[in-house]
């Protein structure tokens, strides 16, 4: 998990970029940043090479990165409360489809690691 300490750094620099409207400027630092956090959110490295080069394309590719981080993150969440609620009720097939549907969607390994995990436990007596 200590690899997704860039995530908060993403975040942070989307903020800024997109909320108040700073440009991207493609340091050293900004491109080792975007060409790492990219593995991580499942960007093909061709992808990657192509848009960093020029800022507005790596300013797209920011964004991208940041979404997949964030949506992936309120899509985990979800399954995880909607998954419990049916545990609790005792229904462990209504249980398991919130962490299925997650798999089939999700792209960032990260997040369907954390789905596997939980649905895995979910069989665990």
């Amino acid at each position: 998990m200590s690899e997704h300490r860039t995530w908060h750094e993403i975040r942070e620099l989307n903020r800024r970029v997109t909320d108040l409207g700073e440009p991207l400027v493609l340091t050293d630092e900004n491109r080792a940043l975007l060409t790492n956090t990219a593995s991580e959110v499942a960007i093909a490295p061709q992808e990657v090479t192509q848009a960093l080069q020029d800022d507005v394309s790596a300013a797209a590719l920011l964004k991208e990165i940041a979404k997949r981080i964030r949506v992936g993150s309120r899509r985990l969440s979800r399954a995880i409360t909607e998954a419990i609620k049916h545990q609790e009720a005792g229904d462990l097939d209504a249980a398991r489809a919130p962490f299925l549907e997650l798999l089939n969607v999700e792209v960032v390994p990260f997040y369907r690691e954390l789905a596997q995990v939980q649905l895995d436990a979910l069989d665990e007596p």
